[in-house]
């Protein structure tokens, strides 16, 4: 927990250097002087430097993200207004647009690309999740791969609104949630038209045995507890 803590200030004090210099070792190491952190205090907590603060400040607006949602009144919303709502409050959890945008160009770095995607992806597991998403086949990661498309759009967007209240960026992600619900609209309709169902009889055989990922507990050292 005590290193927890002190990473946290570590991101804090990073972020108005992220500003100027972005997400590099020059705001890393202005960080660490400003927190007078021994400098391999700062590698352990980080080792990649600003890489890896650039991935717990992300990580740290879905967890606000998740207690925002969790104390929203959310019983009579319809699914997509939940969905709404849970991006709504992921991009009202970002502190610092710019810290964001400087985000956005380190992770299209080809070298990582790849924590990029997984941190789009583990925004939308995070918001399925908090919607009770119990789907156990393909639909598993149809949802996060649709949503994280979304909602990866909708922070692309908000990047460049200078509306009020960031009105044109709700308005834009209402379209691109309508978008969904029309590709599921369209989903049921093939499975309700039976010879179009009869015609895709085996590639929808095939993604019928396709299964959300299971964590073994029978491993060493892991358990119903863990």
């Amino acid at each position: 927990m005590k290193l927890e803590i002190r990473v946290t200030e570590l991101l804090a004090a990073i972020i108005p250097h992220v500003v100027f210099d972005g997400w590099s070792q020059a705001s890393f190491d202005c960080a660490v002087a400003d927190l007078n952190m021994d400098p391999g205090l700062a590698v352990l907590l980080a080792p990649r430097g600003a890489v890896d603060l650039a991935v717990a400040y992300h990580r740290q607006g879905d967890a606000l993200m998740l207690a925002s949602y969790k104390i929203a009144e959310t019983d009579s919303l319809k699914i997509r207004e939940k969905i709404t709502l849970a991006i709504r409050l992921r991009v009202e959890a970002i502190s610092d647009k710019e810290a964001v945008r400087r985000s956005s160009s380190l992770f299209a770095l080809p070298r990582f690309t790849l924590d990029g995607a997984k941190l789009i992806w583990g925004t939308a597991d995070h918001i399925w999740m908090a919607l009770g998403d119990s789907s156990q086949d393909v639909n598993w990661y149809s949802k996060r791969a649709t949503l994280a498309a979304v909602y990866g759009a909708t922070i692309l967007f908000w990047l460049g609104d200078d509306s009020s209240s960031n009105e044109e960026t709700w308005s834009f992600l209402d379209r691109r949630i309508e978008n969904v619900m029309q590709i599921e609209t369209s989903k049921a309709q093939i499975r309700l038209n039976k010879p179009l169902s009869a015609a895709l009889a085996a590639p929808l055989w095939l993604l019928s045995k396709i299964k959300r990922p299971t964590i073994r507990d029978d491993l060493p050292g892991r358990g119903p507890e863990t």
